[in-house]
């Protein structure tokens, strides 16, 4: 049976939630110059002091936001590594098909992720579990005894990075990106 604080807790973790999703609904219909606190209340039916019960302004609702991406992102690129057999080219080329696809699909919720400020921090003690499952993706598509796996896949992933932003902003063409791919793919596995 549950008690009148678990009910409570559940009311609270769902509000949380319903801003998180109000936010990026928002950001990908209209941007993120268009998620305010005013505009997030009206359109959760909850007042300006109750989101900020929630969360301490914009740059913590994108945060909130970036996290749910990087759970996302970490279960889109394992399917794709998943449907390669083992490590090596084939399973990179499926996470980085799996990336580019990623970014080009939600790029509000990329934005958040890797363009906007936000308070998660890469590469450290920190590291939040979704972001570190999303990189250990890439760690996982180089051979385990590789003892500078962790090097190849944060180029690798950096690399994608350029190509994701520059092709969105329109400062490459998108029509040579199999052959970026293809690439980089082989350059990083030999």
């Amino acid at each position: 049976m549950s008690t009148i604080s678990e009910r409570r807790e559940r009311e609270r973790a769902h509000r949380h939630q319903l801003i998180i999703t109000a936010a990026r609904e928002l950001a990908e219909s209209e941007g993120w110059e268009a998620v305010t606190t005013r505009r997030l209340a009206e359109r959760v039916e909850y007042s300006q002091p109750v989101l900020y019960s929630h969360f301490n302004g914009k740059d913590a609702i994108v945060s909130a936001v970036a996290l749910d991406g990087f759970t996302e992102l970490a279960a889109h690129l394992r399917r794709a590594r998943q449907s390669a057999p083992g490590p090596g080219q084939a399973a990179l080329r499926a996470v980085c098909h799996a990336y580019l696809e990623f970014a080009t699909e939600r790029p509000a919720l990329y934005q958040a992720m890797f363009i906007l400020p936000t308070d998660l921090k890469f590469a450290s003690s920190e590291t939040p579990p979704a972001l570190r499952a999303a990189f250990d993706e890439f760690v996982d598509c180089f051979d385990p005894d590789n003892r500078r796996r962790e090097l190849y896949a944060e180029v690798t992933w950096s690399a994608l990075h350029g190509m994701a932003v520059l092709s969105d902003s329109g400062r490459i063409p998108p029509e040579p990106q199999e052959e970026r791919l293809d690439f980089l793919v082989t350059q990083i596995t030999r």
